[in-house]
């Protein structure tokens, strides 16, 4: 099955939510099934949209409850997906355990349920526009996980921010 990753900023703009919410519709629609975090702002968009074109959903949680979900495709990180998250991270020692978690699932997203099916591409938002992990810095956020481990496997991000960003999207699906 094609999969792509939907993430991005809890403070992304409305506009852009709405946007999100459209193309993972679209995409649903194609066939397309969604990798998400469950997290408010883009996560819930992306999932929105996804169901509502009849797709394949994974939400990959945290921790079991988180933002109040009784199900998932991931309760919590595996152990693996947690070294290699540290390994990514520029701070994790001065991550609390629980954003530890959360960037730990993003290896998840990107990578799979067992961390060898990586997604076709991910897409996202962030206040910046970072596509690959040398343009991360402090305005990507959390996001930028996702980011630096799509950019060491190869996988092509499209940040919502640029200009064209549709133009990306519309090359990776007929691709």
């Amino acid at each position: 099955m094609k999969t792509y990753a939907g993430v991005g900023s809890r403070r992304a703009p409305e506009d852009v939510l709405k946007l999100m919410g459209k193309i993972a519709r679209r995409l649903a629609e194609r066939g397309w099934a969604l990798r998400t975090g469950g997290a408010e702002g883009a996560d819930r968009a992306f999932e929105r949209g996804a169901r509502a074109g009849g797709g394949a959903v994974e939400v990959f949680l945290p921790w079991p409850g988180y933002n109040g979900y009784r199900e998932g495709a991931l309760k919590a990180p595996s152990p693996e997906a947690v070294r290699l998250a540290a390994a990514l991270h520029p701070a994790w020692g001065r991550l609390s355990p629980a954003v530890q978690r959360l960037m730990a699932r993003n290896s998840h997203q990107i990578l799979g349920l067992d961390l060898n099916d990586p997604v076709a591409f991910v897409l996202c938002w962030t206040p910046d526009g970072a596509e690959s992990e040398q343009e991360c810095g402090p305005e990507t956020g959390g996001t930028g996980q996702a980011i630096r481990l799509a950019s060491r496997w190869g996988v092509p991000v499209v940040n919502l921010k640029r200009e064209d960003a549709l133009e990306k999207i519309a090359r990776l699906v007929k691709g």
